[in-house]
């Protein structure tokens, strides 16, 4: 199975991205962890992902917050697909880290989720991945039957309050 690379542009991503990690992990995908900066590492960005395919990467998460460029720094050096994860900023709660990576040029695309989305990205990398592992399908479908009795039972159970 190809493995995920999961890349912040600070340290103080981590607890975001660490939902990533986790839900990688869940579904049993390889994974690297790496701080790199857009800004400044940007030798280490493009080395990095130039080279992600050869090294059996199929996807790389990329979370940035501010300027946010990361994932477009990424995605501008590989045909992988790049999820980018906003992260929250004290100065716009995040929305300047969203329009960065959604507002990429033609070409270059970032796929996106929400602000502090780590565990969505976690769980779109594994959906990428699960074209043609079967093994990997079976997984996502059992989360997301798990997903509905969950609901199912939170139903019920405010059901039954009123």
């Amino acid at each position: 199975m190809k493995k995920v690379a999961v890349i912040m542009g600070s340290d103080s991503d981590l607890p975001v991205m660490r939902e990533a990690v986790e839900k990688l992990k869940f579904f049993g995908i390889p994974y690297t962890v790496r701080v790199i900066s857009a800004h400044r590492t940007p030798a280490e960005a493009e080395r990095f992902a130039s080279t992600a395919a050869a090294e059996g990467y199929g996807a790389i998460i990329a979370g940035a917050g501010k300027a946010a460029h990361l994932g477009g720094v990424l995605a501008a050096y590989t045909t992988l697909p790049v999820i980018g994860v906003p992260i929250k900023t004290s100065m716009m709660g995040g929305l300047d880290s969203l329009l960065s990576m959604v507002q990429m040029p033609n070409g270059i695309p970032v796929a996106t989720v929400g602000v502090n989305g780590g565990a969505n990205a976690g769980i779109l990398a594994a959906q990428l991945l699960a074209v043609g592992e079967p093994e990997l399908t079976a997984k996502l479908e059992q989360f997301k039957a798990d997903m509905s009795e969950g609901v199912r039972k939170k139903d019920a159970a405010v059901q039954e309050m009123l």
